[in-house]
């Protein structure tokens, strides 16, 4: 099994990372942290090295910050995933947030941030991990563009079916976190849509399947027996899958 998106380096973990990694280390053969700033992805670089062979680091820079950040944080940020690409598995998490959004300077900020990480992904041919909350459509159109980009990853996808739909007809890969342990709209899709296409993931520390308890790494099982649940096929066949389409897709 394969986490293919938390943040085991946010500061939540500060007291017990280590606990939390070895935790993982037991039940997954790896895990994906996504960078979401500019000291997001320096510490996912310092884990990757820390952990090699088992943490990969993507470099990104979430939507909602790209809102709120100062025009030179972000500069800063794009310099340095240049800087560091060849140590990453791929680009992102970079997206659309709309949540609660009304601001259209906001949402501008948030699409041409959006389209560079497009522009790198293609001239770097990586993956691309894609956050896309209240906005999956306008996210699929502006990807759909750029046709050479090797591989996207819709990561928690919340989205309806319908999106999800046109999002696996254009080969693209929709991850599926924790959330999907006690969300019935997530169930319905992890039901319906193509194992060949999912992915697992906890997105940690945020969406525990324990309630009251912080969400880690090794919880992606939770998720993988949810899926293996509402298919009716075995937890083995669903971790066989995802995991070896994570490793293809990030190349590890």
């Amino acid at each position: 099994m394969i986490d293919s998106h938390c943040h085991v380096d946010f500061k939540v973990y500060n007291k017990n990372r280590q606990e939390v990694i070895s935790h993982a280390q037991e039940k997954l053969t790896a895990i994906v942290n996504s960078g979401a700033t500019l000291g997001g992805n320096r510490r996912t670089l310092k884990l990757a090295e820390e952990y090699e062979n088992f943490v990969y680091p993507t470099l990104g820079f979430h939507p909602s910050n790209a809102s709120k950040s100062d025009a030179n944080i972000i500069k800063q940020a794009l310099a340095e995933i240049d800087a560091n690409i060849d140590n990453a598995v791929a680009l992102g998490e970079t997206g659309l947030d709309f949540n609660g959004l009304d601001s259209e300077e906001d949402k501008n900020k948030q699409i041409k941030l959006f389209e560079t990480f497009l522009e790198m992904a293609a001239e770097y041919q990586m993956p691309l991990v894609i956050h896309a909350r209240d906005a999956e459509e306008k996210a699929l159109e502006m990807v759909k563009k750029h046709h050479s980009i090797p591989q996207v990853i819709f990561h928690c996808y919340g989205g309806d079916l319908q999106t999800a739909w046109k999002i696996i007809g254009e080969g693209y890969f929709i991850s599926l976190s924790t959330i999907v342990c006690f969300s019935e709209h997530h169930q319905q899709l992890a039901a319906e849509l193509p194992l060949s296409q999912l992915l697992t993931e906890t997105d940690s520390p945020y969406l525990s399947p324990f309630k009251g308890q912080r969400n880690e790494p090794a919880f992606v099982e939770e998720t993988v027996k949810t899926i293996a649940k509402v298919k009716s096929i075995s937890a083995e066949e669903v971790a066989n899958v995802t995991d070896t389409s994570a490793r293809e897709i990030f190349g590890f």
